[in-house]
């Protein structure tokens, strides 16, 4: 306080000899410097005592849909089960919709850095992994899976179509990345990975899956935040376009005894029939036992297939560059939500903030963790691989046994 008060004064700073004020100058440029670099953690959450305090349940599944639980757990491996202790996806095939609201901020001309922590206890089949941003809410309750958010980032699964997700909003759509980016949700199920996006003000973003990079590049480039290209509804398809992509093979020919009548008339009279007091006989269609079914020709790849037409692009009229796709004003709340076929997935360790250094120090709690599961996992395996080969053993012991 005693150096702000004197340096406030344009004459005081005069009186003073140079060496004095040139040392000035280096501090007030240090305290400068400081005060600059000092990052902020707008939320983080680590599910200790409490948690549930922070978050909101939601109950705005659709309709009559059920809605999942959030329960703690440590998961199968862990190193202390108490420090470890995060949530878990709880019920088969249904949504968990869980905010949390923090003080609304401007991530304008600063690195926003969104981190988290998540292991799946195993394969959920479908669903999603993700946590979403979005603007203040004025009511937490009513934040719902229909809710809008500016931010979509985590693993996403349909089936056998998996990726790591990551949606930015703007103007109002919600835009996903062009090509998905890698997957790491796979097998090493009781595993822990870390999730981290850094989004820049120069408007690209850079990922991190377990402090490795998995994709650094542009917001213009990669997602179609600004519509520079449209769909042209004018184009028009070629009168000679040919997507038709299998043809009748020309040198298919249907074999002389091919049947393809199902029905024929029946030539057997019943016994006893009389004419005279039963009616001429009129014979009936019944089912022919030679039939084998309409015949069809043998497809072949069509040699004038061009793939299926779309329409092309154009330039859009109502195109405007934007250098601030990255900026959010009121980022205000962190939601898990998402639908699972299969639970039992669990998330810890979230941290948004602007620091790349704080972000290391939460970095540094998953690091410690998946080095335990690592090491457990690899002694689960090694023991179900000795016990394979010690029953192949027998059964071959046993055979060898059975021949004698």
């Amino acid at each position: 306080m005693r150096l702000a008060s004197f340096s406030s004064s344009p004459l005081l700073p005069l009186l003073l000899p140079t060496g004095v004020r040139a040392a000035m100058r280096r501090l007030l440029a240090c305290a400068g410097a400081a005060a600059l670099a000092e990052g902020r953690v707008h939320f983080s959450e680590t599910f200790g005592d409490g948690w549930e305090s922070r978050w909101t349940v939601s109950t705005k599944g659709a309709s009559d849909e059920p809605l999942g639980e959030f329960v703690p757990s440590a998961g199968r491996w862990f190193r202390d089960e108490v420090e470890d202790r995060s949530i878990q996806t709880v019920g088969e095939g249904k949504r968990f919709i869980m905010v949390a609201p923090f003080e609304a901020f401007s991530n304008e001309g600063k690195d926003l850095i969104v981190q988290y922590q998540l292991k799946y206890e195993q394969d959920i089949e479908v669903g999603g992994g993700f946590l979403k941003l979005g603007a203040k809410l004025d009511d937490p309750t009513a934040y719902g899976w229909m809710s809008p958010y500016y931010i979509m980032f985590g693993p996403d699964q349909w089936d056998e179509t998996k990726s790591t997700q990551l949606v930015f909003e703007y103007k109002g759509r919600n835009v996903m990345k062009t090509d998905g980016l890698s997957y790491f949700q796979g097998k090493d199920f009781g595993v822990s990975h870390l999730y981290r996006m850094v989004l820049k003000p120069d408007n690209t973003v850079r990922v991190e899956i377990d402090q490795e990079k998995v994709y650094e590049g542009s917001l213009k480039d990669d997602w179609d935040l600004l519509r520079e290209l449209i769909v042209n509804l004018d184009d028009k398809k070629p009168r000679d376009w040919v997507d038709v992509e299998e043809i009748d093979d020309p040198e298919s020919v249907e074999p002389d005894d091919w049947v393809d009548e199902e029905t024929i008339v029946s030539d057997q009279k019943p016994a006893g029939w009389d004419d005279e007091d039963d009616g001429e006989w009129e014979p009936p269609l019944v089912k022919n036992p030679a039939y084998k079914g309409e015949w069809v020709p043998k497809k072949i790849p069509n040699p004038e297939y061009k793939g299926m037409w779309v329409f092309g692009q154009k330039l859009n009229p109502e195109y405007v560059d934007d250098d601030k796709v990255y900026s959010y004003a009121d980022l205000g709340f962190l939601a898990i939500e998402l639908l699972q076929k299969k639970a039992g997935t669990i998330f810890d360790n979230i941290i948004v903030c602007d620091d790349v250094a704080e972000a290391d120090e939460f970095a540094k709690r998953w690091k410690a963790l998946n080095e335990v599961e690592l090491a457990k996992k690899k002694e689960e395996d090694d023991s179900k691989k000795a016990k394979k080969s010690a029953d192949a053993k027998n059964n071959d012991h046993k055979l060898d046994h059975d021949e004698l």
